[in-house]
């Protein structure tokens, strides 16, 4: 690949001298623009032939050819100068426009390097952001794409540990030893309950259910015995075998 020379594209240089910042002002500031060490001034300009010949800077209006000329100024701190191509003494041609600010030198872009850097510039930012999201994106057959973020794994990290609270029982296990303890509770009645913490405990009167008299037992268990005496009915007799006709 051929080297390419800074003076192909002057956009991003700039130029200083700073002897002559301090007494920089509207009639010298070309004098300083047509210094040898400016890579922005062209030595085959008009203002250098006038120089040489020691005239005004008004014979450059009878000239043909390319002319710098100070267009805007803001003094002390802002000058404008353009570079021409001067055709007529009413017509020109602007080419460039420099600009020194604190006597530093430097090319104003034209509209279409504007745009193509502020265009480079967006494109950059959104590859830029595009390969950064394609960085975070997994994907495994089973479970299909997910994101995992670099800081995820930090929060899970500094994030404080809460231990879950353990229930002593499920309500099922409640629910079954109530029922338990209430069935013993009726098998087994207790003999004394206590009103109050701490005072003492009273008996209970347990109430006996009357038992059956004796006779009525024993004429329960004779009626099963009766039951059972009784004859069964007469089973039917087994067919009659016929002879077969031959």
């Amino acid at each position: 690949m051929a080297s390419v020379d800074f003076r192909d594209n002057l956009l991003g240089i700039s130029w200083v001298d700073s002897g002559w910042v301090p007494i920089l002002n509207p009639g010298n500031v070309l004098d300083y623009f047509s210094e040898r060490s400016n890579p922005f001034y062209d030595r085959t300009c008009n203002n250098e032939v006038v120089k040489m010949q020691r005239l005004t800077l008004e014979h450059l209006n009878q000239m043909v050819g390319v002319e710098y000329i100070l267009l805007h100024a803001q003094e002390p701190i802002l000058y404008i100068i353009r570079k021409q191509q001067r055709q007529s003494p009413t017509q020109d041609i602007p080419l460039a426009d420099y600009y020194i600010i604190a006597g530093v030198v430097y090319q104003a872009p034209d509209l279409g390097t504007v745009i193509s850097s502020r265009a480079l510039s967006a494109v950059h930012g959104i590859q830029s952001a595009f390969d950064e999201a394609m960085s975070y994106c997994r994907y495994h057959p089973s479970k299909g794409y997910w994101w995992h973020f670099k800081d995820q794994e930090e929060r899970e990290k500094n994030k404080p540990k809460t231990k879950k609270k353990e229930e002593a029982s499920s309500l099922f296990q409640r629910h079954r030893v109530d029922t338990l303890l209430l069935d013993l509770r009726t098998k087994f009645p207790p003999t004394f309950y206590q009103p109050k913490p701490g005072e003492k405990p009273i008996p209970v009167e347990v109430k006996k259910e009357p038992e059956p008299p004796a006779e009525a037992v024993k004429q329960e268990e004779r009626e099963p015995a009766t039951k059972s005496s009784a004859p069964a009915p007469p089973s039917k007799p087994p067919p009659e075998k016929r002879a077969r006709l031959q």
